[in-house]
């Protein structure tokens, strides 16, 4: 399988030697689980948008520091090619802002949350057991770090994981979009240093769970194998 990354942001320079950048992130994690996987990388931030919806098998599309809301012209742009891909049936996962992209993109809508940031582990109950869920478990507990949350579902969405912090944190769109809040992709230090390095805009109380919650398990491999079980379905649903 190619999957095309739609790249929305790069690790911030103080942390790129000793994390990488994210598409080694993505490239890594994915790999445990099938490593003949092919990855082709667009950088969505510098502009680098996609002409050609068939140019890979499957779409990811990458967190990232800006909000879908910042008024940015390649966010808009990226807007459009999601449009273009859910007309057309093409599969497409989004994480974290790929998640509040897709949701904004077909009708939803997304906000500042009240709640305020969202940082190291989020414990999830799975509340709908779809189909590609396999293995199954009835929880789903990733790393995260976000401020922003979709607020609204655009139409065809049904709600597949959430919590009291983050109602809609997995969600699937038709047959071939899927969206989750959280970052399969971070690891344990990663997003330890990243608490460190947001410290001020985070808050230090915010930063003090977090790092606690990081004793927690964490599903990333399970996300993994159940976001290559919807693309393959929704692969075969769109060439049946």
């Amino acid at each position: 399988m190619r999957i095309g990354l739609l790249q929305c942001d790069d690790v911030a320079p103080e942390l790129r030697e000793a994390h990488g950048n994210y598409p080694e992130m993505f490239a890594a994690l994915f790999h445990k689980v099938d490593p003949a996987l092919e990855f082709v990388v667009w950088r969505c931030q510098d502009g680098e948008i996609p002409d050609d919806i068939d140019a890979v098998d499957a779409w990811l599309t990458t967190g990232s520091k800006h909000g879908v809301n910042d008024g940015l012209a390649w966010v808009d742009d990226l807007c459009g090619f999601v449009r273009r891909l859910w007309e057309a049936g093409k599969p497409l996962v989004g994480i974290c802002f790929g998640h509040q992209l897709m949701a904004k993109a077909l009708g939803g809508a997304v906000v500042k949350s009240p709640k305020g940031w969202g940082v190291g582990m989020s414990f999830n109950r799975v509340e709908t057991r779809a189909e590609w869920m396999a293995p199954w478990q009835p929880s789903l507990d990733l790393l995260v770090s976000h401020q922003d949350q979709v607020s609204e579902l655009p139409p065809q969405t049904r709600v597949l994981a959430g919590s009291e912090f983050c109602p809609f944190y997995l969600i699937q769109i038709g047959a071939h979009f899927l969206g989750v809040q959280g970052h399969p992709e971070f690891a344990k230090p990663y997003s330890r240093d990243l608490m460190a390095l947001r410290a001020e805009l985070v808050g230090e109380e915010r930063v003090r769970e977090g790092e606690a919650s990081l004793s927690a398990p964490v599903d990333d491999t399970l996300m993994v194998r159940w976001i290559l079980n919807f693309m393959k379905r929704a692969m075969e649903g769109r060439d049946a």
